[in-house]
């Protein structure tokens, strides 16, 4: 499959979740999302009411991430971080999964976690989108821990946050269409700098791909 430009960007969160942020960076990946008219923005949550405000009235959606990048947060931090961040204006919230609770085979625990936030969420027509980061995983983990977000009424299951050992593996993309099939979406994040591995990714299965490299990417499709 090929992709333009303007179609491909619609497949992007253009991203900016560097600790070293600065507000200037921010606003540049939000004026980058405009000129692209990209699908969203990504950032950390301290600057999801700048975002809102400078994509207001686009049609561009306001992404943030939550309980990042560990999913060692506490459920109620979870939940309250994502009620601020919706009070903040974010349209889509990336939350983190407990990776030891799912690596520990306690699922009830992993699906309530997701299950607490889904409902906040979901209360407030927000989408969630949660993050199993797949570097961390084993096959069987990562075939348990997508079957665990659907259970836990999430609506995309992605694979990394960009801050472990790797990022998407078209392997992994592959695996997780196996297991959700048409349930829920996917959205491959981390590591994609390129037309031809974000295509690879869509063509894997990924509903959505989390990139800081957009500009480059999209530069590269074909005119």
């Amino acid at each position: 499959m090929k992709l333009s430009c303007n179609q491909l960007a619609k497949y992007l969160d253009h991203t900016m979740l560097k600790p070293e942020a600065t507000a200037a960076m921010i606003d540049q990946t939000a004026f980058e999302a405009i000129k692209y008219q990209i699908a969203s923005v990504c950032i950390n949550p301290y600057w999801v009411k700048r975002v809102y405000q400078k994509l207001s009235k686009t049609g561009i959606n306001t992404c943030t991430v939550i309980g990042f990048p560990l999913g060692a947060t506490s459920t109620a931090s979870k939940v309250l971080e994502s009620r601020q961040a919706i009070k903040d204006g974010a349209d889509e919230l990336d939350m983190v999964i407990n990776i030891g609770e799912l690596k520990a085979k306690h699922d009830d625990a992993v699906v309530a976690d997701i299950k607490a936030v889904a409902d906040e969420v979901h209360h407030a027509h927000r989408i969630l989108k949660v993050i199993i980061e797949t570097a961390l995983l084993t096959d069987e983990e990562k075939d348990r821990a997508c079957q665990l977000v659907v259970a836990g009424q999430a609506d995309f299951v992605k694979t990394s946050t960009g801050f472990s050992t790797s990022g998407a593996q078209v392997a992994d993309v592959e695996l997780m269409r196996q297991t959700v099939g048409d349930a829920i979406k996917i959205k491959a994040a981390g590591g994609i700098h390129s037309y031809e591995e974000a295509m690879a990714m869509i063509d894997a299965g990924a509903d959505r791909l989390g990139v800081s490299a957009s500009v480059k990417i999209l530069n590269g499709a074909p005119k």
